[in-house]
């Protein structure tokens, strides 16, 4: 399954035009207006790994498989969305199944470009986002708390366990805190996650900038204006022109960036500040049929990285070759590596390390 962002932002922040950019599509309306979107739209994206890139032409594979990110925009939220205003609340329940929540928030200044609140503040803009999107977790608390305080009666003690949780979770919630700052431990977050609680995911926060302002972009001023926490990821970012540049071919690309003076695309810094909001990690499987990139949670074990791959693959797992992606591409692939004695055997014990080239064997 692919890793998935939803996007979320008030109308005019530059989110579909972001999401067009990211996608290389056109299928976010992106106009000069509030709730342009009207339908939610999602586009898959390929992740761009040089190593994979690589690892494929040393294995001289037939096939090269990336792994893709999953970008799902949705209507406009407004303040009171909560409470029906707008159209951004109809459609929260679409990107409950993400992994992540990229919020942007208009740092340009733009007179042609309607800001439907009349002048740009993106403080006031984020915590409006922040406070719809804990409104409306608190509904889907209230709905859950309702059944289980009523199977709680019967003196079970999971489900009051369960109640003390969500009373506690609510309470929170009710103070304006995201559940993601509660430091949940496993079980608790385990006994929640099928609600698919909103403000439980990992936020990032985009600053959509104009090209003269991410040139000269000062973050620590960026995030002391909107109040992020330590924790919290900034991201820099222009639509505009990530939308130029989703028209340029890759070398045309790299000269526009060059030209910028960016040493990386705002796509490229999405994913890994992604990939580390979410501690995840890579590895690789490499032959001449098929290479591929898959992406794990750090620290999973040999068995867990073989289930991405089939569920089969996890329950009859023997053991691994592994090697490092560096010696994979330096001695010439499996062959070579085996001649300099760096194919480590792995079993049910060790821990992918990120850029592990990996060949699985099990029982069927």
């Amino acid at each position: 399954m692919s890793l998935q962002i939803g996007i979320v932002g008030l109308p005019n922040a530059g989110k579909s035009t972001l999401f067009n950019a990211l996608t290389e599509s056109s299928k976010a309306a992106a106009e000069n207006f509030p709730f342009c979107t009207i339908e939610p739209n999602s586009g898959l994206v390929p992740i761009k790994d040089q190593r994979l890139e690589q690892i494929a032409q040393i294995a001289n594979a037939a096939k090269v498989i990336p792994e893709t990110i999953e970008f799902v925009d949705i209507a406009g939220l407004v303040e009171g969305a909560s409470k029906g205003e707008g159209l951004g609340n109809k459609f929260l329940s679409h990107i409950r199944q993400t992994n992540s929540i990229l919020l942007v928030l208009r740092f340009f200044e733009e007179k042609e470009v309607i800001h439907h609140l009349g002048a740009k503040n993106p403080k006031r803009d984020k915590e409006i986002l922040e406070t719809e999107l804990i409104l409306k977790d608190l509904q889907t608390l209230e709905k859950s708390l309702e059944k289980i305080k009523k199977e709680a009666k019967s003196g079970d003690k999971e489900k009051i366990k369960q109640v003390e949780l969500l009373e506690n979770i609510k309470q929170n919630l009710n103070s304006g805190k995201k559940i993601s700052s509660l430091n949940l431990n496993q079980e608790e977050q385990a006994k929640i996650a099928n609600l698919h609680l909103l403000t439980a995911k990992k936020f990032i926060f985009a600053a959509n900038l104009s090209e003269n302002e991410l040139v000269n972009f000062n973050e620590k001023a960026a995030r002391q204006e909107i109040g992020l926490l330590d924790n919290e990821v900034l991201i820099p970012i222009s639509a505009k022109i990530e939308a130029e540049i989703a028209l340029l071919e890759k070398e045309e690309k790299e000269e526009f960036l060059k030209a910028l003076n960016l040493k990386q695309s705002g796509l490229e810094k999405l994913v890994l500040a992604a990939k580390e909001a979410l501690n995840l990690a890579n590895f690789f499987t490499a032959g001449e049929k098929e290479t591929r990139a898959w992406t794990i949670v750090k620290n999973s074990t040999a068995p867990q990285a073989a289930g991405k791959i089939h569920t089969d693959f996890e329950k009859g797992f023997i053991k691994a070759d592994s090697v490092s992606w560096q010696d994979f591409i330096k001695f010439n692939g499996w062959s070579g590596c085996r001649e300099k004695g760096l194919v480590q055997i792995v079993g049910k014990d060790h821990l992918v390390k990120d850029g592990e080239v990996l060949f699985f064997k099990f029982s069927s």
